[in-house]
């Protein structure tokens, strides 16, 4: 941030010299052009640093039709990557499409995070997916499609309420808090 500040105050001394004037005709303007051209092209890559910081994170989109962002990096330097057979221990969040959620490991009654096994069947496809692409202690945020969820049946009552509606995609936020080889 201090180059940044450097940055500024450099244009500002060479705006406010005599070589800038607003009366001074055609020969001051290019003298102050011919000024301004001689700051390092560094302090352009300053004044866009800012710009990039507002980008957000990247979306990935895997052939199965997840989209996902990582929004925590993991802390290892050798982070674990679960296998087919591991058992897992997430902490998720689920939303609906409209921001509601319905289902969480902290909500209440709940305290512990969600263990299975990956490849088993036991969780939906698109959440049994995304958790063995992370890394332990690597947080995303993934958008399944209906086909990777609860697909065209949904969850419903037999009333016909329904908790998740037929065909609906879902957002998660996962975090992957550990992976273990199971026992033999």
């Amino acid at each position: 941030m201090k180059s940044f500040a450097t940055a500024i105050a450099l244009l500002l001394s060479i705006a406010s010299t005599a070589a800038f004037s607003v009366n001074g005709g055609e020969s001051d303007r290019r003298s102050f052009l011919s000024k301004i051209a001689t700051i390092p092209a560094a302090a352009g890559v300053v004044l866009a640093a800012p710009q990039s910081s507002l980008a957000g994170p990247e979306i990935i989109t895997l052939p199965s039709g997840i989209k996902y962002a990582v929004t925590q990096q993991p802390s290892d330097k050798k982070p674990v990557v679960p296998l087919k057979g591991d058992i897992v221990a997430i902490d998720y969040t689920g939303y609906l499409a409209n921001g509601q959620i319905f289902d969480a490991t902290h909500s209440s009654g709940k305290q512990n995070a969600l263990l299975f096994k990956v490849g088993s069947g036991s969780v939906i496809p698109g959440l049994d997916d995304m958790v063995s692409r992370m890394a332990v202690g690597e947080k995303v945020q993934a958008i399944i499609p209906p086909e990777l969820a609860y697909g065209e049946k949904g969850v419903c009552l037999d009333d016909g309420e329904c908790l998740i509606k037929p065909g609906s995609t879902l957002v998660y936020d996962i975090l992957l808090k550990r992976s273990s080889i199971p026992p033999p």
